[in-house]
């Protein structure tokens, strides 16, 4: 349902917007469509992020063989099926405006009940000659997508950190030779993984060195390389070069770090296993958060579960507003589904509304834990009353006499 709002502008209401339409992005919206939601999904570009620059993926479950764009495509056409609108556009940032979620575009505002930040990251580059030309052709940020595809061939790692150390342990499973070039004459690795590289016999650093330039006919045939040092410069023959100098979120559109959610070194998006974000409603999924595993079926595992937590999201603050906000005046028993002297409260009181015909709203406070926060409520159970949507008496009822004498 879409609800354009009247006055001084028209403000665009949706219940779940889903910015960015990568494997996460589109999981959601499928998830969010089957569940019901009105789902809005604001991409930038073709869909699938990251995966388009990988030529073939072989870890899909049930897909052996497929191109990331072919894959995105799927992904798409999937969430398309479950009538998902998408809009192409660009993010400019987000807001909180009295309680709303303001998704601001080059297209408009639209305010949301609930926000999956699902945008990705990128691949630092290197910035050399031939980077770009050869993504796909021999140029890889991905050890786990694209090693296998060099079987006993002589391959190149660029980095001296963790991740560039270690990738190029796993790549050893593959490749007859890995030469790992860094910039400096040491890794700022961990000892461990420093260890473990420099004993590998099929590893081989090239020191203070980097890449001027990588060189080939359709596919990677070298690299060329200069000594920082002694400024020599010469060619490296490989099949590949996996590039590791980092990564960075796509995070720009959120303003300064910390500014919207709680972030991470480096900027990656902190979240819950829920993917709940340090703001109540905002959501973040796939490789944008900080996570251990950045790959297409983790993405979109992030997605499903930001998709359904989003819905009992909005679930609960719809009922929170039916039930509490938007009346004039109502009762409320709010009580633990764990506790049975409160469930025994909870049955009684539903009794005595009826035959009495006081209305009171039965709440567990239990399942609905933000709910209970939002009101301000400590403990349960808690009786209370509401005079459009603000609580002008509370109690904790120890047995019925105290609800009757409450509503009365």
């Amino acid at each position: 349902m879409h609800i354009l709002r009247e006055g001084a502008f028209k403000m665009e209401k949706r219940e779940l917007v889903i910015i960015g339409a990568g494997p996460a992005g589109l999981t959601s919206a499928i998830y969010g469509r089957r569940a019901g939601l009105d789902v809005l999904l604001l991409e930038k570009g073709i869909p699938g992020g990251q995966i388009n620059i990988t030529d073939e993926i072989e870890n899909w479950p049930g897909t052996i063989h497929s191109s990331g764009s072919d894959l995105g495509i799927t992904f798409r056409k999937h969430a398309e099926h479950f009538k998902t609108e998408f809009r192409d556009c660009t993010v400019s940032g987000i807001e909180i405006r009295n309680g709303s979620k303001i998704v601001m575009t080059d297209k408009g505002e639209v305010e949301a009940e609930a926000v999956i930040l699902a945008t990705g990251a990128s691949f630092r580059k290197l910035g050399c000659k031939g980077e770009a030309e050869f993504t796909g052709g021999g140029v890889s940020y991905c050890a786990v997508c694209d090693a296998a595809f060099f079987e006993d061939e002589t391959i190149a790692v660029v980095g001296g950190g963790n991740v560039a150390v270690e990738e190029a342990g796993y790549l050893t499973r593959f490749a007859s030779k890995v030469y790992i070039i860094h910039r400096r004459d040491e890794f700022r690795a961990d000892r461990l993984a420093i260890e473990q590289a420099l004993s590998n016999p099929k590893i081989e650093p090239i020191w203070n060195s980097v890449v001027e330039s990588i060189e080939g006919e359709g596919l990677v045939e070298k690299l060329v390389l200069k000594n920082v040092k002694t400024g020599v410069v010469s060619d490296l023959p490989v099949a590949g070069v996996f590039i590791f100098v980092g990564t960075e979120p796509n995070i720009s559109y959120l303003g300064e770090p910390g500014s919207l959610v709680k972030q991470t070194r480096g900027g990656w998006i902190d979240t819950n296993e829920k993917m709940e974000t340090s703001v109540e409603g905002i959501f973040a999924a796939g490789d944008i958060r900080e996570k251990y595993l950045r790959q297409v079926v983790t993405a979109a595992g992030d997605g499903a579960v930001a998709a359904m937590a989003a819905y009992s999201y909005i679930t609960e603050q719809l009922h929170l507003r039916s039930v509490l906000i938007d009346p004039d005046h109502v009762y409320a028993l709010l009580t633990s589904s764990i506790d049975q002297s409160q469930i025994n409260l909870q049955v009684e009181t539903e009794k005595y509304a009826k035959d009495s015909g006081v209305k009171i709203a039965l709440i567990d406070g239990y399942r609905n834990a933000r709910m209970v926060e939002k009101l301000g409520i400590k403990e349960l159970p808690a009786l209370v009353e509401l005079k459009k949507g603000e609580i002008t008496r509370s109690i904790k009822p120890q047995d019925m006499d105290a609800v009757k004498d409450f509503v009365k």
